[in-house]
């Protein structure tokens, strides 16, 4: 058997990649981008919502912590933290510390955050125009008394 290089063993696996199957990375990493908290942060870290330093609506931002705790409406600090952390890791988001008194820290989509950030931008679009169609649709279902 030819021995592989990393690169080749990569490419491989790539073309291997099944969400289907319970052992893939790419089911783990589809679990946490289908959190609530990492769509939120996504859409809130891809400027979604009022820009309070005048830039334009869409254009991505650092933002402290606490804009995105006040943000997020009923976020716990140990699950945004948590949320954040696993952000980091994942090459979606970065965390920038500056070194003032306090420290300022400031987190920032990467160019991968923000290439999910376009999918994420659309579902929460898509979430918001459909809301009183999934409404009627729900209450018809449970007038149905099933």
């Amino acid at each position: 058997m030819p021995t592989m290089t990393a690169a080749q063993q990569r490419a491989q696996a790539h073309e291997e990649y099944d969400a289907f199957l319970a052992q893939c990375p790419s089911r783990q990493l589809l679990d946490r981008i289908s959190n609530k908290w990492v769509a939120l942060i996504m859409a809130a870290l891809g400027s979604d919502g009022p820009q309070p330093n005048g830039e334009c609506a869409g254009e991505p931002r650092a933002m402290r912590y606490s804009e995105l705790s006040r943000r997020l409406a009923g976020v716990s600090q140990k699950m945004l933290t948590q949320t954040l952390r696993s952000l980091e890791r994942d090459g979606l988001v970065t965390r920038t510390v500056t070194p003032t008194v306090p420290v300022t820290v400031h987190y920032e989509l990467t160019d991968l955050g923000l290439s999910l950030h376009q999918v994420i931008r659309g579902i929460k679009a898509w979430a918001q125009a459909h809301m009183d169609e999934v409404h009627a649709h729900r209450e018809q279902f449970d007038a149905r008394g099933e």
